[in-house]
């Protein structure tokens, strides 16, 4: 049998799971990236929302439903930490108010992780986030490939003759050159827009665009391998914002659209994404205060563990 690995969460059969601090799947909270393989990390940050606010707290409702998960994922066959160990590394500090001073802050924070061996896994925060990330990302790796499940592009020029919301991102991104456009897709989109050219936004910027009706006609299996074409080798990153998902199933976020997927839609996409050189992942736009039940956190900590499995299989194929 594989040897554990240093941090794994508490066991189950010694501390019940409604007890100790509220950390992701009871992982142990841990500020130095030595002998871990993954960190999650909070960027709790919600000032670029443009409709809904709250996903400030979506760290935090993620963290205080994820304490169900447990270490062997069935579907993908594997024992999580028999090949990585992990930790919450907590919260990126932010300026409450100040989009740009926090994205520097996010954009420092993140460079730490990536210039060590560590994969992250961000939790948001809105989705303007992702751009100070990609940032981050560029330092190390240039351009990487995006995976991008959203019901929005993401890609307005601007909002109220501002530059950085959580709609324009990947704008700001492709601008910049942080992301490889000819190996990038965005999955999922779907509601009213303003004109004819906002549908376009993603072909003009050369993204292969899956809408969500598209999704939903192909289905699943389909739409996976068109992603991992797309993808080629080189490194990715997967940027999964929470209203992709139907509101039914995920009525805790920002900007909700009919239309969308079930939460296992959602996971089974997530586990189809095999043998691509994921280096970083990111969840946004969770907001608790319109999640009464609290099924959009518990969904979003589900996909998360989807992420982490994803990891544990590379260590898995690498080990090999």
């Amino acid at each position: 049998m594989t040897k554990k690995k240093k941090y794994q969460p508490l066991d189950a059969m010694d501390y019940p799971r409604f007890e100790g601090i509220r950390t992701f799947m009871r992982l142990p909270h841990i500020e130095v990236l030595d002998d871990a393989d993954f960190a999650i990390i909070g960027a709790p940050f919600d000032t670029g929302g443009t409709f809904r606010v709250g996903a400030r707290f979506g760290p935090a409702g993620i963290r205080d439903n994820s304490l169900l998960l447990r270490p062997y994922n069935p579907a993908q066959q594997i024992g999580i930490f028999d090949y990585c160990s992990g930790i919450d590394y907590g919260d990126i500090p932010v300026v409450p108010g100040y989009i740009q001073e926090s994205h520097k802050k996010i954009e420092v924070g993140a460079k730490a992780i990536f210039d060590s061996r560590t994969i992250p896994i961000f939790m948001g925060g809105d989705h303007s986030v992702s751009l100070p990330i990609l940032r981050a990302i560029k330092q190390k790796f240039g351009p990487v490939a995006l995976i991008h499940f959203d019901a929005h592009c993401d890609l307005w020029h601007g909002y109220f003759n501002k530059k950085d919301t959580h709609g324009t991102p990947f704008r700001r991104a492709l601008e910049e050159n942080l992301i490889d456009s000819a190996r990038s897709s965005q999955i999922g989109l779907r509601g009213p827009l303003y004109d004819e050219g906002d549908h376009q936004m993603p072909t003009e910027a050369g993204l292969m665009a899956i809408t969500g009706p598209e999704l939903h006609r192909m289905g699943i299996d389909k739409a996976i391998r068109k992603i991992k074409a797309r993808v080629g080798r080189g490194p990715a990153y997967l940027t999964f914002d929470i209203d992709f998902v139907d509101p039914a199933y995920a009525p805790g976020t920002g900007t909700p659209e009919a239309g969308g997927f079930t939460g296992y839609d959602s996971i089974s996409l997530v586990r189809g994404l095999t043998d691509i050189d994921f280096i970083g992942y990111d969840m946004v736009e969770v907001m608790p205060v319109y999640d009464p039940a609290n099924v959009t956190c518990l969904l979003a900590a589900n996909i998360i563990y989807e992420f982490i499995s994803l990891i544990a299989l590379q260590k898995r194929g690498n080990s090999n």
